[in-house]
């Protein structure tokens, strides 16, 4: 029996989405630690977020509903903002392979947005994965609520699902780490 090697030149299209505040600071210091072979996006209500952004993509979250101002915490807001912007988030997914979707779980557009993107990577054919982060104890019962809401929405739209809690973060970082480190990583 003989093998022959076949030359590929066509590598996966990978997409990485940051959602909301957590998703940009992930997309942020995936970005940093120089991750090749990936595009990054950025999608966010919060224009002045946006605007700090090292994605090559940004895509600005319901600007006529929300007047780049944020979600205020509210994912129903969060929700319809990504479905006002639904064109251009098929046309920065486009012909995606695989698409990860990341979102900082309990806030308004991470919350109510991530599972509209990852709706629309999964419906495109791209195999997609969430990664999420829930609050921390601290930020309180109601935001542990909305990102447990969240994070079954999200759960339907796609293949796989990461969920991370901060608060295990927390016990997983160097002892010499500021808080204000912590809530980067977060």
């Amino acid at each position: 029996m003989e093998f022959h090697e076949i030359e590929n030149d066509s590598q996966a299209k990978i997409k990485v989405v940051g959602v909301g505040g957590g998703g940009g600071n992930a997309v942020n210091n995936m970005i940093s630690s120089v991750l090749k072979g990936v595009t990054f996006i950025t999608a966010n209500t919060d224009v002045q977020a946006l605007n700090n952004s090292q994605a090559e993509v940004k895509i600005q979250l319901g600007d006529k509903l929300t007047k780049g101002l944020g979600a205020g915490a509210n994912p129903a807001v969060g929700r319809e903002a990504a479905q006002e912007s639904i064109d251009q988030i098929r046309n920065a997914i486009g012909e995606a392979d695989m698409v990860f979707v990341t979102a900082g779980m309990g806030g308004g557009t991470g919350t109510g947005a991530a599972p509209v993107i990852a709706q629309v990577a999964k419906e495109m054919g791209a195999l997609t994965v969430g990664v999420v982060t829930k609050p921390f104890f601290f930020e309180g019962k109601k935001r542990q609520e909305a990102a447990d809401a969240g994070i079954e929405a999200f759960r339907e739209h796609v293949d796989s699902l990461i969920t991370i809690p901060n608060d295990r973060l927390l016990s997983l970082a160097s002892k010499k780490a500021t808080f204000v480190e912590m809530l980067k990583k977060s």
